[in-house]
């Protein structure tokens, strides 16, 4: 096990100043360029202030070790950690799981918020045995705390040396993108934004839209395309902007549902009506999503579901389930509102 004197060592620094850099002390200056060579000596050696207790040996499903047991979920949200309600349907599920098999859930943390070295330490520098990820995260994040967590269960994450647990976005773009051109639209805009890499082309989501409309022999017209990177302000504005041109398709898939919302509120406020001038689809079917003015038609995905089958499946693994990574697919169908 690698010591604070190994990681000083490779790091070409002091052990103090490792100590300062862990313990984000500062009450002495210290270059930038200090503390990362400290971090990436922390990562390279998979250094840990305490022993990370992997329990593989046992069976944890043991009233007596559940006491013991510590479960973290990291989520897919950045600043507005607790309000998106398609994340927090699946927090839900999770959260439900857990405590009917007779845990908890110890700590949830966000992708955005574990991207930073101090805090992706601190959560990981006491044992935790099981963790739930609906975020890729960087591949030095992730590896780190691949060496720290003995269990781990994504959530959408593409990983393919762990366990998954989600729905086709590729198939389920396709059919929105299809029910559109079913009530006969031949000018169909997308809303969304990227995926892991932040590029919306390399979205799912996207790469469905795109695919169904040159499969129709429809066109695909870049200023129709609006990235908004899944922000509601964002895509007002943009949308206003569009409006503005005068040159708007008929309809518009939206990926998410919050962002299907925000587009039918810049449409109202326009005085564009929904869906004689402009059909909208969505997809995930919040709840609020059957309130919004026209209700709106989406896809449902079983989001509560989601978090209960990737518990399950994050406790057989802790019980001894050691066969190769599962991908597990959950069903989505078509919710047919007034939007479209």
């Amino acid at each position: 096990m690698s010591t604070i004197r190994d990681v000083a060592k490779l790091a070409q620094v002091s052990t103090a100043t490792v100590s300062r850099v862990l313990n984000n002390d500062s009450t002495y200056k210290m270059k930038d360029e200090t503390r990362e060579k400290v971090w990436q000596a922390v990562t390279k050696l998979n250094y840990k202030t305490s022993s990370t207790a992997k329990i593989k040996s046992k069976k944890v499903d043991n009233i007596s070790l559940k006491s013991e047991i510590k479960i973290g979920c990291v989520l897919s949200v950045t600043e507005k950690k607790y309000n998106d309600p398609y994340f927090m349907s699946i927090l839900n599920g999770i959260e439900t799981r857990l405590i009917e098999k007779g845990y908890e859930i110890s700590f949830v943390k966000t992708g955005h918020e574990l991207e930073d070295k101090q805090k992706l330490f601190t959560t990981f520098s006491e044992p935790v045995t099981g963790l739930i990820l609906m975020v890729p995260l960087s591949s030095e994040s992730y590896e780190f705390i691949k060496n720290q967590v003995p269990y781990i269960v994504g959530i959408d994450t593409k990983r393919n040396d762990i366990d998954n647990v989600g729905y086709d976005h590729y198939h389920v773009a396709c059919m929105a993108v299809q029910h559109l051109i079913e009530q006969g639209h031949k000018n169909i805009g997308y809303i969304g934004g990227g995926g892991p890499t932040k590029n919306l082309k390399d979205s799912e989501r996207y790469k469905g839209y795109y695919s169904t409309l040159l499969t129709a022999g429809l066109s695909v017209k870049p200023e129709w395309v609006i990235d908004c990177c899944w922000d509601e302000d964002i895509c007002i504005e943009k949308m206003n902007y569009l409006i503005q041109t005068n040159n708007y398709p008929t309809a518009f898939f939206a990926g998410s549902d919050l962002m299907a919302m925000a587009a039918l509120s810049c449409l109202y406020d326009n005085c564009i009506s929904v869906p004689d001038d402009i059909a909208i689809i969505g997809l995930s079917n919040i709840e609020v999503s059957k309130y919004s003015n026209p209700p709106l038609t989406t896809f449902d995905v079983p989001t509560k579901e989601i978090g209960m089958v990737a518990v399950d499946l994050l406790l057989a693994r802790m019980n001894g389930d050691n066969l190769l990574p599962k991908k597990v697919i959950l069903p989505t169908s078509l919710i047919k509102r007034n939007s479209t």
